[in-house]
């Protein structure tokens, strides 16, 4: 259960009057944030705003939460503890999504790199204007021990080991994209560099880090974070192929295909399952494609849209009861909080995830025409942090022109400089190029 420890929070506060919980109080928190409101101008897979249908990473954070309040509550998690880690899980995202991580952890490579996870815990913990501490410095959000601990998938710093989560039946099927050399092919398209090493802080956040984590298993998320998790992974996978299906991207009657599927399941190892043979995921894909609910074409119709509404529907039930059903299997009845269980998501599921994904990355993320959009994106951010750096403090929002006058050396204030950036919307970190480079 949630202790007092749980409840606890990094800066002490006075009693509120309330009747909220502490844990209500967390989720209020980040549904009034800022940053939360920005990610209705970044990237999912689409650029924001190319498309009144598809997904931005508000939209995506939202469905995140409602897919693992549902799975939290069923197993005895606190309904707000996991709603709260869901829609924060996305907040240190950059501009242009995973691309822009990318760029920014090239150019943060001297200072120890950028990760959007461990942006999301500096942002929750000291960027987020809410709470100071007793001389003043900012506190971010200063959300209860057991919400924040929600909201770190990896809970480790950058180059440490992590911890078996999410069990499953193989443990080299990752739950996450695992990153092919430079110069691997995923759908015919050679990759620009490695995606950023996945970890949950920086080195100069490792004091609230280790105060968050006192008591904990050494890199053991909490099954909150691993509901959130995998409500991430359940999210993006069914909803990225609905809105590729959707603008016309993905062309169902392929995935029948023995030539489309091969390039498919290329995509699907290289990225989401590595090691696993083309059977099993083949295997896995058949077993959606034979389920009755699974459309055979799509032209755009009410009735077409009514049917890959309810692909989603029964795809994601499928992928939440799963795990629901192995967890309660290995734990039984009761709630499980905290660190008393794993969430448990069998192979069979997670390989029908991955393979989504691999249908999506496919013919979505890695095809070549993006290829010029892509670069220019991570150009463009280049430049713009070249030019607060050159122009700071004027060149910084007025909070982060306090930050670079605290900033002790030419390290500190780059980091500032790439807070300033990421905190920016992809419209905005457009508006400031052309702005700061005129």
């Amino acid at each position: 259960m949630y202790d007092g420890e749980a409840r606890e929070r990094f800066v002490a506060e006075p009693p509120k009057r309330s009747e909220r919980t502490p844990f209500e109080r967390d989720r209020a928190r980040v549904v009034h944030s800022a940053a939360l409101r920005r990610l209705a101008a970044k990237t999912q897979v689409y650029g924001a705003a190319a498309n009144d249908f598809v997904r931005n990473r508000l939209t995506h954070s939202l469905e995140v939460a409602q897919v693992g309040r549902e799975l939290g509550k069923a197993l005895g998690c606190d309904p707000d503890v996991v709603d709260t880690a869901c829609l924060a899980h996305d907040l240190g995202h950059p501009p242009f999504g995973h691309n822009g991580e990318r760029a920014l952890d090239e150019l943060a490579a001297p200072i120890g790199g950028f990760e959007g996870n461990a942006q999301t815990l500096r942002l929750l913990t000291r960027l987020e204007a809410k709470t100071v501490d007793v001389e003043g410095r900012s506190a971010g959000l200063n959300l209860t021990r057991a919400s924040l601990d929600a909201a770190t998938k990896y809970p480790y710093p950058k180059g440490a080991v992590p911890g078996v989560h999410m069990r499953g039946d193989r443990a080299e099927l990752t739950t996450r994209p695992s990153a092919p050399a430079a110069g691997d092919v995923a759908g015919g398209l050679v990759l620009n560099g490695n995606p950023p090493t996945k970890y949950g802080v920086y080195a100069e956040d490792i004091a609230v880090f280790d105060w968050m984590r006192a008591g904990s298993p050494e890199g053991r998320p909490c099954i909150e974070a691993q509901v959130m998790d995998w409500s991430d992974d359940v999210a993006y996978s069914v909803h990225d192929l609905e809105d590729g299906v959707q603008v016309g991207a993905i062309d169902l009657k392929l995935l029948h295909l023995p030539a489309a599927r091969v390039d498919v399941f290329a995509t699907t190892r290289a990225l989401y399952s590595p090691g696993v043979p083309d059977d099993e995921i083949s295997a896995a894909l058949d077993r959606l494609l034979d389920r009755s609910w699974w459309p055979q074409s799509y032209d755009g119709s009410r009735r077409d849209l009514a049917v890959l509404k309810n692909l989603t529907s029964h795809l994601v039930g499928r992928f939440c009861s799963s795990a629901e059903a192995a967890t309660r299997r290995e734990y039984g009845p009761g709630p499980l909080t905290r660190h008393t269980a794993d969430l448990i998501v069998p192979l069979p599921t997670r390989l029908e995830v991955a393979v989504l994904k691999g249908i999506a990355a496919h013919y979505v993320m890695f095809v070549e025409e993006r290829r010029p959009r892509l670069d220019e994106e991570r150009a463009l951010l280049s430049e713009l942090v070249d030019a607060i750096v050159a122009g700071a403090p004027a060149t910084l929002e007025p909070p982060f022109q306090v930050d670079w006058a605290d900033a002790a050396d030419d390290g500190a204030r780059l980091r500032v400089a790439v807070d300033q950036v990421a905190s920016l919307t992809d419209v905005s970190a457009r508006e400031w190029h052309g702005r700061l480079r005129a």
